[in-house]
């Protein structure tokens, strides 16, 4: 296995690690209440998913 021979500068990792950014998580609209919600999961604010309660919700 190839290894480097002088050590890479912080600058160099800096850069190439530039395009490692976190994305903002899509939201989807809930159909039966109609609260942004995570795709893919049941609703927190009524507990629906596919149509279908999977939980009650704590009261706040």
């Amino acid at each position: 296995m190839p290894n480097p021979k002088r050590r890479h500068s912080k600058t160099r990792g800096r850069k190439r690690r530039t395009h490692y950014k976190a994305t903002a998580p899509s939201l989807a609209e809930c159909p039966n209440c109609h609260e942004p919600k995570l795709l893919h999961r049941a609703c927190p604010n009524c507990g629906y998913y596919n149509g279908r309660s999977m939980f009650i919700p704590k009261e706040a």
